[in-house]
């Protein structure tokens, strides 16, 4: 896992993460891209950009959205990334199958490009399979 800042933003190109929600979001395959997702890296916001962190642990944003949902927001890429929260300055590159290892709560969400048109909410159980879908 890396951390980075957001600034400007690398050439998105071929963003296999953001192909794949959007063959969710268009009732391609499924499978294969519920597969090439938990593939796929994401970026994962810095909850809290003071104070030094052990780069092994990766402490999840948690929001609760007006209907009491909490979720952690992941983004496929830095555009997605800063539409979404334009005011994040730091991200970290999380392989999203690595999420779902160590999945703190039942009634957590997994938020994948919030705010955007292909836009996929994952439920705890979903987030827990990925490792599996991934192969890992």
């Amino acid at each position: 896992m890396t951390e980075n800042t957001a600034g400007t933003p690398a050439s998105e190109g071929h963003v296999p993460g953001a192909e794949a929600l959007h063959a969710i979001a268009t009732g391609g395959d499924q499978q294969a891209a519920m597969t090439t997702l938990a593939q796929s890296e994401v970026l994962l916001p810095v909850a809290d950009e003071g104070g030094e962190s052990d780069p092994q642990v990766v402490q999840l944003p948690v929001y609760e959205q007006q209907d009491g949902t909490r979720l952690v927001p992941v983004f496929t890429s830095e555009a997605t990334l800063a539409a979404a929260m334009p005011d994040v300055r730091q991200y970290r590159n999380v392989p999203m199958s690595a999420l779902g290892g160590g999945w703190p709560s039942d009634d957590l969400c997994l938020a994948v490009d919030p705010g955007s048109p292909d836009a996929l909410n994952l439920t705890a159980d979903n987030v827990k399979a990925l490792p599996t879908l991934a192969g890992a």
